[in-house]
């Protein structure tokens, strides 16, 4: 004897019904997080930061070689940020000589570097840029942007702007 399959709608069976109708979940769930996503990011409202970078025993020649390229829009893994690097003032490096006195270093600064940045307003305050996180203390901070970077320095002043 044969078996009939069970069939609905003329040619299609229960199992092929399941499918189309998975098949049409799956479609609809992709377009609505596809519309979430993009509604998002747009209405995103920002804070001000500006906060200071020391960097320490930096070829002196550096310091007039940065001035020529200020202002300098961040950069981070490839990725440029709605943020720069403004300004920079060199301040003298000492170092001890033989006589255990602290004297200049003629051939090295510290570089002190003005940086203004616009993050995103969470509910949270994490102030980011890229991975990095922004905070007075952090000290090994990597400055970069698309003509300038320096590691290892020193976050030396925060403030962010309400």
């Amino acid at each position: 004897m044969e078996q009939k399959n069970k069939r609905i709608f003329g040619k299609l069976n229960i199992v092929d019904f399941l499918v189309l109708l998975l098949i049409l979940a799956v479609g609809i769930f992709l377009v609505y997080k596809l519309a979430a996503r993009g509604g998002e990011s747009s209405e995103t409202s920002t804070i001000h930061v500006q906060y200071t970078v020391k960097c320490e025993d930096v070829d002196k020649s550096l310091y007039e070689n940065c001035q020529k390229y200020l202002p300098s829009q961040l950069m981070a893994s490839g990725v440029l940020y709605n943020g720069q690097i403004t300004g920079v003032t060199s301040a003298p490096y000492y170092v001890l000589d033989g006589n255990g006195q602290w004297v200049e270093d003629p051939e090295h600064v510290n570089l002190l570097f003005t940086v203004q940045v616009n993050v995103p307003d969470t509910a949270v305050m994490t102030t980011k840029v890229g991975d990095q996180e922004v905070r007075v203390g952090k000290s090994d901070y990597i400055l970069k942007s698309e003509y300038i970077e320096f590691d290892k320095c020193v976050i030396t002043n925060v403030t962010w702007d309400k």
